[in-house]
């Protein structure tokens, strides 16, 4: 993975890594938030941002004391663009989960 801050950040894992290391996390935090959902316009909108190479992710807990993430997008040096766009109040799972698979179960 690269160390710069470009658009390259990240890496493909396969599916039996991610439900290993999502158990993982499970059996560490079971009563912790398993994941959070945002839609499309969230991401698309961060990224449109001029200068937006990126989206960083930051744990969050909201005024009722709940498991949130708070995005911001990144610029190239790795910046977060925090006088631009934030986004919050994704839907957190527990309690808004779907099907079972093997990443949540």
């Amino acid at each position: 993975m690269s160390t710069e801050f470009d658009t390259n950040a990240g890496e493909q894992i396969d599916l039996d890594t991610a439900s290993s290391w999502t158990a993982n996390y499970r059996n560490a935090n079971p009563n912790g938030a398993q994941s959070y959902y945002f839609g499309t316009n969230a991401y698309n909108e961060l990224l449109a941002q001029e200068g937006c190479y990126g989206i960083r992710l930051y744990n969050a807990i909201n005024e009722l004391g709940e498991s949130q993430l708070v995005m911001v997008g990144v610029d190239s040096n790795g910046d977060d663009l925090y006088e631009g766009l934030l986004y919050d109040r994704s839907f957190v799972c527990p309690p808004l989960c779907r099907r079972k698979n093997p990443l949540n179960s």
